[in-house]
């Protein structure tokens, strides 16, 4: 019970997830290694139940949202998505960040609404193309299909920066 997936049971990097059966193993191991139920064993027992219990928290934590998911199993395969800056804009958005970066600068409050609804859409579009990549995986698994993921990840996290500089939150991840 190493990794988050065989914590809970489940196929190595299955990125595809029953949600509901998700929150059923998870429940069904935590009832199996509640440290409670440890409270009259050896100290060691009780030790490996704890940390049993945690790494179920945490593998829950993680494989229930998507993105923590997909983040997940590409560091899993060796593909860890790396830290987006703010020079690093993908070719295809340059001219849309320029005008973002334009308005910013003119503080003008409409082109930068109307950005950041651009942007949402650009965001929204990627949770769908990810989850298609996720049945793809699934149904074949290939590491040209985690690389591509991980491309539009590392696409997602600099769409979401420039969405939270237009909402007045500055650059987050």
């Amino acid at each position: 019970m190493s990794d988050y997936y065989g914590s809970l049971d489940l196929p190595p990097l299955q990125l595809d997830l029953d949600l509901a059966d998700l929150e059923r193993r998870f429940h069904l191991k935590s009832r199996q290694w509640h440290p409670d139920r440890f409270a009259r064993a050896s100290a060691a027992e009780q030790q490996a139940a704890l940390d049993a219990s945690s790494l179920l928290n945490d593998a829950y934590r993680t494989l229930r949202d998507p993105l923590r998911r997909a983040e997940y199993a590409l560091k899993v395969a060796g593909l860890n998505i790396g830290e987006q800056g703010n020079k690093d804009v993908p070719a295809d958005l340059l001219e849309e960040v320029f005008d973002f970066n334009m308005a910013l600068e003119e503080a003008d409050a409409d082109e930068i609404g109307v950005a950041r609804e651009r942007f949402a859409d650009m965001r929204n579009e990627i949770d769908e193309q990810m989850l298609m990549l996720f049945a793809r995986h699934d149904a074949a698994p290939a590491r040209a299909t985690l690389e591509e993921l991980r491309a539009l990840l590392n696409r997602r996290r600099y769409i979401a920066n420039l969405i939270a500089t237009a909402s007045g939150e500055g650059i987050r991840h």
